[in-house]
C-alpha cells in the first residue's frame, strides 16, 4: 500500500515530467515558428543556418533563460515576504535595473554598445538590492522591507518617466520599447548575459530548505535554527540579480513573477523541492508561448512581449486577488 508521502512524490514527478515535456514542445515551435516556417529536417540547410542557429536559437535560449528567472524571483519572493502576490517588481528591483538602463541611454547618446547598456541595468538593479540591504541590516520586519522596496520603486519609476519627457525622439523609441518588454535584438552578442543568469539559476535551485522555513513565517523560521537575516540578504541579492540581468536582456516583464509561481501552489507544489525547479519549467514555457504570439500575431511587425504577458496575465492577476480576498 502506498503511503501520502510516496503519493505526492509520484504526483510532483508527474508534475515535473508534464512541464518538461511542456517546454520542448514550445522549443521546438519557437525554432520553427516565424516569418518562415523551417522544420527540424531543414534546420541544416543553408537556410536553417541562418534563421534556426543565428536568428532564433540564441532568442529562443534568452527566452527561457529570462522565463525562469522571473517566475524563481517570484517564488523566492513569495517566501520570503509570505505574500502571495508578491513579484520581481515589488521592491522596485526591475524599476532600478531600468533606470540604470534609461541613464546609459541618455548620457551615452546613443553611442554605447549593448554590453554596456546591459552593464548598466544589472548595476542599477544591484543598487536597489543594496540599498534594500541597507534597510535589513537595521533588522526590519518583512512587512516593512516589502513596504520601502516598493517605496523605492515609485521613486525609480518617476525616474524614469521624468527621462521620458527630457529625451530626444530617437531616444524616446528606444525606452518606450525597453518599456514595454521584448527579444528582437537579441543574438549571440548578448550570451554573456545569458551565461550570467545559469550560476544564481542554479544555487536558488538548492536553496528548498531554506525557502520552505521561510515559508512557516519568521517566527517558526527562527525557532526550528534558520539565521534569518542571513538568507533574506542572500536571497534579496539573489533575486536582485535574476531581474537585473533579466532587464539587461528584454527590458520591462511583467507577470511572469507573478501568476506562475502562485498557480503552481494552487495545483499543489508547495514544497520548494518540487515548486522551484517547476517554476522554471513553468516559467520558460510560459514565456517562450507569449513569445510566439508576439511574433505571429501581427504579419508586419512584431508586438512588444511585455503587452502579451500583460495582457494574458491581467484577468489571471485579478482572479487571484479575487480568490485572496474571498479566502481573507
Amino acid at each position: 500500500m502506498l503511503t501520502l508521502a510516496h503519493l505526492q512524490q509520484r504526483r510532483s514527478r508527474r508534475w515535473l515530467f508534464g512541464l518538461t515535456l511542456l517546454l520542448l514542445v514550445t522549443l521546438l515551435i519557437s525554432l520553427c515558428a516565424g516569418d518562415q516556417w523551417i522544420p527540424p529536417g531543414e534546420w541544416l540547410s543553408a537556410k536553417g543556418q541562418l534563421f534556426i542557429w543565428q536568428i532564433r536559437l540564441p532568442r529562443t535560449l534568452a527566452v527561457v533563460l529570462v522565463g525562469a528567472a522571473l517566475a524563481l524571483s517570484g517564488a523566492i519572493m513569495q517566501a520570503l515576504f509570505e505574500n502571495p502576490l508578491a513579484e520581481p517588481g515589488l521592491l522596485g528591483v526591475s524599476n532600478g535595473a531600468g533606470v540604470g538602463l534609461i541613464a546609459a541611454v541618455l548620457l551615452g547618446k546613443g553611442v554605447l554598445p549593448g554590453w554596456a547598456l546591459g552593464l548598466c541595468a544589472i548595476l542599477g538593479a544591484l543598487l536597489i538590492t543594496f540599498i534594500l540591504l541597507r534597510f535589513a541590516r537595521r533588522h526590519l520586519s518583512t512587512s516593512r522591507l516589502l513596504l520601502a522596496g516598493v517605496a523605492l520603486g515609485i521613486i525609480c519609476s518617476a525616474l524614469m518617466t521624468w527621462a521620458v519627457y527630457f529625451s530626444t525622439s530617437f531616444d524616446l523609441r528606444q525606452l518606450m520599447y525597453w518599456m514595454m518588454g521584448g527579444f528582437g535584438g537579441v543574438d549571440w552578442q548578448q550570451l554573456w548575459l545569458m551565461i550570467a543568469l545559469l550560476p544564481v539559476l542554479c544555487w536558488v535551485c538548492l536553496q528548498s530548505q531554506p525557502l520552505n522555513l521561510l515559508a512557516l513565517g519568521e517566527v517558526s523560521a527562527r525557532q526550528l535554527g534558520l539565521p534569518l537575516w542571513l538568507w533574506r540578504k542572500l536571497l534579496v541579492v539573489a533575486t536582485g540579480w535574476l531581474v537585473g540581468v533579466s532587464v539587461a536582456l528584454a527590458g520591462a516583464i511583467g507577470f511572469i513573477g507573478l501568476v506562475i509561481p502562485h498557480i503552481l501552489r494552487l495545483c499543489g507544489l508547495s514544497d520548494h523541492r518540487v515548486l522551484l525547479p517547476a517554476c522554471m519549467l513553468a516559467g520558460a514555457s510560459a514565456l517562450l508561448g507569449a513569445d510566439i504570439i508576439a511574433r505571429l500575431a501581427l504579419s508586419a511587425a512584431e508586438l512588444p512581449i511585455g503587452v502579451v504577458t500583460a495582457t494574458l496575465g491581467a484577468p489571471v492577476f485579478i482572479w487571484l486577488l479575487l480568490r485572496s480576498r474571498g479566502r481573507g
